[in-house]
């Protein structure tokens, strides 16, 4: 076991989620102030931990929208410093991130201890306008050198034990985030602590201390902590060719992002100039930033990175909006699950949704290296139901154009539809973009071919399995699998009402296999069938028919529900993407990580082989096998879902 070294570790890493029980004492004192009524020294430290809590409550809202704001990649995707994702193990390390704030709120609640009934009368709401500029002064004239020199002294040696034990936990991110700001140990936070806190102990001490001093130096703290940290560049290069001297005066993400890239310099808190009188200055610093700034407003900026590949995905349900890698790291970063957690969030999430229904703008939900090759998931400002209203159809379309072309625009190679953008009442799953735009340089891709291939290689590895039952038999997937399944002999119970449908379909079948498709008309017929393939959504009531120990197969978006004990169910059909993936943080849905649908797979398969036709429309079922191999070739592999 590797020894610990004191500070080294947080005393409530083992707790998990039960961290937050810290807060407990300082929320029932909160709770016993009675919403600021009453008097007495008590009830005024009482409402000291309102304070406490409410800033924490800031603190940690801060470090969420310079996440957020810095992954919304439809307004920073020019701004990025590293142009790279940020993968698992980066998140997993900072998932504790806001120890910090606790491990603050516990420090400044002894406050109650050392001043009894006094912090009420010590500090009032307003201060003396004097306090910030003397905060401000001790900040520039102590905190920030005293911060440089202990900072330069954490990183003098790669083999020095204060930089191997502690500060290189910080340095352990290789892309920095609001988030990586609070990723340290405890002893570098207990310091960071000291040094924010001498000036509003100096204030006080002057006896020009108050609450909204405090407020203003901890929230302004973390702001410009978070912004340095938000590999996102924000501040104009026009401010320092007009002001020269402000470059000495405030760092700039660039400027703090060549501290982690080239860690012997750029040490500041948040003023180059003692870099600059310490001789630390990375030339490069201004030099960079310029770069990047002048990119961020170039509509043609060659600098970004044109992907090749996008996959063009959806929102289910305002639950599911809540899992776009922009909102919440700790939730998008697992498979989705609903929790009550969620629940607060959803009036502010119906609010967007209606935003986005006026909105005519496709925007970027979250990107990825595949193979060293930029990729990236956009989405279309609907929701799940909006796709089954007939009125909602040709606004629908209009943005999956609209995201196709600007795709052909950027020069993206491929571009792939998600579940219900190719829905075949849509737009003939893609068809309908091109025949309308038969000039499109990007390929557009419905990737079922890949998901009729995960599926008939889970039905076809079953030795077993000479009968199936399929539903949703005439649609694009349901035809491809019916075609295959007859050619090897495997008996296919079409369920379907049309019988010219069913003919036409019977019709591709070679002769001698068309006797192996049999048009059914109820569930009924399929009671002594223990392989279904769902691809039309089916009721419990309608799950009653299956015999015990059926097994159910399907691509139904949404899946059907899990009704049956005595049944087993199949998810929807998926691939998990090689071990060499980079920078990948986000989980596709329920999807684990590193799983993505099988049609999201599909298009990353037509990217990687070159393919330059387009996949639309009806499946080829001729290159089912081609495809499969094809993605096995590039190290995609199925999941293997147990069942009879």
């Amino acid at each position: 076991m590797a020894t610990q070294y004191p500070l080294s570790v947080w005393p409530w890493d083992n707790l998990g989620a039960f961290k937050y029980v810290v807060y407990g004492p300082l929320i029932a004192k909160a709770v016993r102030s009675r919403a600021w009524e009453g008097t007495g020294s008590q009830l005024k430290d009482d409402v000291w931990c309102v304070h406490l809590l409410i800033i924490c409550g800031l603190r940690a809202l801060i470090h969420q929208l310079w996440y957020s704001y810095a992954n919304m990649l439809f307004l920073s995707r020019n701004r990025l410093i590293i142009q790279r994702g940020v993968d698992f193990k980066q998140i997993d390390r900072e998932w504790n991130w806001d120890n910090f704030i606790i491990l603050q709120a516990l420090i400044a609640s002894m406050g109650c201890y050392f001043f009894p009934g006094k912090l009420g009368e010590l500090l009032p709401l307003w201060g003396d306008p004097r306090g910030y500029l003397c905060a401000l002064l001790l900040h520039v004239a102590v905190s920030e050198p005293l911060y440089y020199w202990i900072h330069r002294y954490l990183l003098h040696s790669d083999d020095s034990p204060l930089y191997r034990h502690y500060h290189r936990v910080h340095h352990s991110s290789a892309v920095p985030q609001s988030y990586t700001a609070g990723h340290a140990t405890p002893l570098e936070h207990l310091i960071w602590t000291a040094i924010m806190g001498i000036p509003i102990l100096g204030a006080t001490a002057l006896g020009l201390g108050s609450l909204s001093l405090i407020y203003a130096h901890v929230l302004v703290f973390d702001f410009l902590r978070s912004m340095g940290h938000s590999n996102v560049e924000v501040v104009p290069h026009a401010l320092f060719d007009s002001f020269p001297f402000l470059r000495y005066l405030i760092y700039t993400p660039t400027y703090h992002s060549l501290h982690h890239t080239e860690m012997k310099s750029n040490y500041c808190l948040f003023m180059p100039l003692y870099d600059a009188l310490g001789k630390t200055l990375n030339p490069k610093s201004w030099e960079m930033h310029r770069s990047i700034s002048l990119n961020a407003v170039d509509k043609n900026n060659s600098r970004v990175r044109v992907p090749e590949f996008v996959f063009l995905a959806h929102a289910v349900d305002l639950s599911a909006a809540l899992h776009a890698p922009f909102v919440l790291r700790c939730f998008s970063s697992k498979p989705f699950a609903w929790n009550l957690g969620l629940l607060p969030l959803l009036p502010s999430t119906f609010l967007v949704m209606l935003v986005m229904w006026t909105s005519s703008k496709t925007f970027l939900s979250s990107f990825y290296y595949l193979r060293s090759r930029l990729c990236q998931t956009w989405g279309v400002p609907r929701f799940g139901f909006q796709y089954f209203l007939p009125f909602a159809k040709d606004g629908i379309n209009r943005h999956i154009e609209q995201a196709i072309l600007r795709a052909d625009k950027l020069g993206v190679k491929v571009i792939s539809l998600a579940a219900l953008n190719k829905n075949e009442a849509l737009n003939g799953g893609g068809l309908l973009f091109v025949k309308k735009h038969p000039n499109l340089r990007v390929r557009v891709v419905h990737g079922n071919t890949l998901t009729a291939a995960v599926i008939l290689n889970e039905i076809c590895s079953n030795p077993n399995v000479g009968q199936v039952f399929l539903t949703g038999a005439t649609s694009k997937l349901g035809r491809a699998i019916a075609l295959y399944l007859c050619r090897k002999r495997v008996r296919v119970l079409m369920l379907t009402l049309s019988e010219e449908r069913f003919k036409a379909i019977q019709e591709e079948a070679p002769p001698e296999c068309r006797s192996y498709l049999v048009q059914v008309g109820k569930y009924q017929a399929a009671e002594a069938c223990k392989t279904w393939i769902v691809g039309k959504w089916m009721t419990p009531r309608e799950q009653r028919w299956a015999a015990p120990g059926t097994h159910f197969h399907q691509f139904v978006v949404p899946p059907i529900l899990r009704f049956r004990r005595d049944c087993t169910y199949g998810a929807l059909a998926a691939m998990k993407l090689p071990q060499d993936v980079q920078g990948l943080g986000t989980c596709e849905y329920t999807m684990g990580r590193g799983v993505v649908h099988a049609c999201h797979a599909g298009g990353v398969v037509h990217m990687l082989e070159g393919w330059t036709h387009h996949e639309v429309g009806a499946i080829d079922v001729d290159k089912i096998d081609v495809v499969w191999e094809a993605a096995l070739k590039h190290g995609l592999r199925p999941l293997i879902h147990q069942h009879p």
